[in-house]
């Protein structure tokens, strides 16, 4: 099955031909190539879902909604981009929708700010990291964290495809349906509200 990856996969670790091949049968119905297509992409998908909307437990229901639209469009689908094209054009439209809906009706928030003092075991494990460098460490993740998701959707969805899925501009354009200048801008106001956000710690 992966005598093709080293020859055809692309510089992001992607495999167009063997997606095309098997949406190609996941459109005539083939339950097993839909199988064979979630095992391969859903890692990124949930990574991707749950660095957007910064919830992990929201990021499978998000994700699980993704591959749902995938297979109950499968029959309009037609191989005109890369398959992670039109999966991350999912993917954008449903978190954005989701991210709209919390902005409407932020219940959650409470809960979260409560759980965030709720984590003794963050820093248990001392063979690695002294408790100071590990907590100093989670703080600044965690700071990087928020300031994505204060960052407007396209600059956050661009952010997310782009430092932490590798994707290419020319993809990125399509899925968010920009020029490749237009996303390399929308990159660099993103990369300096960021530094802005996180000043106090990179200057420590």
């Amino acid at each position: 099955m992966n005598e093709t990856t080293s020859s055809q996969a692309d510089a992001s670790g992607d495999d167009p031909e063997r997606d095309l091949r098997l949406m190609g049968r996941v459109k005539l119905g083939d339950e097993e190539a839909f199988r064979e297509l979630v095992e391969i992409h859903q890692h990124r998908v949930i990574g991707a879902v749950a660095r957007m909307l910064s919830d992990e437990t929201e990021a499978h229901d998000v994700a699980q909604q993704v591959f749902i639209r995938v297979w109950k469009s499968a029959a309009r689908w037609e191989p005109t981009a890369k398959f992670t094209t039109w999966l991350y054009t999912i993917l954008r439209n449903l978190v954005f929708n989701e991210s709209r809906r919390r902005a409407r009706h932020p219940a959650r928030s409470l809960d979260a700010i409560q759980n965030e003092d709720d984590r003794p075991q963050q820093f248990e494990d001392e063979g690695t990291k002294a408790p100071d460098t590990a907590l100093l460490d989670e703080e600044m993740q965690d700071a990087i964290e928020r300031a994505i998701q204060e960052l407007p959707e396209a600059q956050r969805m661009a952010v997310v495809m782009r430092r932490y899925q590798d994707v290419s501009y020319e993809e990125i354009a399509e899925v968010l349906e920009l020029s490749v200048p237009a996303v390399k801008s929308v990159l660099f106001r993103a990369r300096t509200e960021l530094r802005e956000k996180l000043r106090h710690y990179l200057e420590s």
